[in-house]
């Protein structure tokens, strides 16, 4: 064989080894960018950042659970029996209302839906209202819609090496739950030792900011949620507020904003009621959970079987806040807040 037509050859074999590795990564797609699961196989999702836009374009729901990391470990199955609907999740660790917004945006392109489960973290209140794919390194090569720009993806020998390796070994197993989609609970460890052991707690107490501290990220991100609401009327918006544990409320104490926090849920309560296909729920003030530091792994995340009761409150309807009762329970968790740095915190932290 002459060298030209070596280097013919070497060229075909090497253009049709790249497209057979192109073909194969767009047949499987682990990060569902183009289609669904292929029949006889499970969604295995466990990179929010890489596999949520693609399951939110290309999976088959009529409702979502949306939120920060705390909400990963729901399982999807609890909502679709209790409500009556089929649920995949909207993830963003970070649970900031821009980056929430822009995933059901993104839900919302070809389909109505039936119920959004809306976990809303104190913090993403007071967060910027400009969305945080890009500046924290999210491959926005999946979240844009040219799949000109995909090669990251499809020619990458991680993805045929392991991604797809991995999604088909979990679609074969038969205890593998599809339900549990991006849940890191387990394998994870939950007591007051490693919560607190995790706590960095400040040395001082610092001056109570002003309530209004946050006034401009709070209109701002109001702004967001009751737009999306009044956009979408035939969505029941499940808003509720998950119970993050008294180390937190000692933190925001002794950070002084413990006070800007609860006006910015109280304001943004306000809102949100105002429409008549909101619904919203307090579980912040769950004191048995928040004061029993075996249930969490650090200040926010706590133990699957929280998941599991919040889910339950959710489906009976319990803890639902009203335009009549939302102040009085606001007042509430001040009251209590005050008597976890006053008390309850002195049995781990007693100077």
């Amino acid at each position: 064989m002459t060298e030209q037509k070596f280097i013919k050859s070497f060229f075909i074999r090497s253009i049709g080894a790249l497209l057979l590795i192109i073909a194969i990564i767009i047949l499987f797609d682990p990060f569902y960018q183009y289609h669904k699961p292929l029949p006889g196989l499970k969604s295995v999702l466990t990179d929010k950042e890489y596999q949520c836009i693609g399951t939110l374009r290309n999976f088959d729901y009529d409702s979502l659970i949306v939120g920060s990391s705390v909400c990963e470990n729901y399982n999807n199955t609890w909502f679709d029996n209790g409500f009556g609907c089929r649920t995949i999740k909207a993830i963003r660790s970070y649970g900031a209302t821009a980056d929430l917004c822009y995933l059901l945006d993104v839900a919302y392109e070809n389909r109505d839906l039936k119920y959004v489960f809306y976990n809303i973290d104190p913090s993403s209140l007071s967060a910027s209202t400009e969305t945080t794919y890009e500046s924290t390194g999210c491959p926005m090569y999946l979240y844009d819609t040219n799949f000109l720009n995909d090669y990251p993806y499809v020619l990458n020998k991680d993805i045929l090496l392991e991604k797809i390796p991995y999604m088909l070994a979990f679609s074969v197993k038969s205890d593998y739950d599809e339900g549990n989609s991006y849940n890191w609970a387990q394998w994870k460890f939950f007591s007051a030792e490693l919560a607190t052991g995790m706590y960095n707690r400040l040395s001082s107490i610092r001056p109570m900011q002003e309530k209004t501290y946050y006034a401009e990220e709070l209109a701002g991100n109001i702004a967001l949620l009751t737009n999306m609401v009044n956009t979408h009327p035939e969505t029941t918006f499940k808003f509720f507020f998950p119970p993050y544990s008294m180390l937190w409320w000692d933190n925001v104490y002794r950070s002084g904003e413990r006070d800007a926090y609860l006006y910015n849920e109280e304001q943004a309560i306000a809102a949100l009621l105002e429409y008549d296909n909101v619904e919203i729920y307090y579980y912040q003030d769950e004191e048995d959970i928040i004061t029993n530091l075996d249930l969490y792994m650090d200040m926010i995340h706590f133990s699957k079987d929280i998941n599991q009761v919040i889910c339950n409150k959710l489906i009976a309807g319990e803890n639902r806040l009203t335009k009549e009762n939302y102040q009085e329970r606001i007042q509430n968790m001040y009251e209590l807040s005050e008597r976890i740095v006053q008390e309850d915190i002195l049995e781990y932290y007693p100077n």
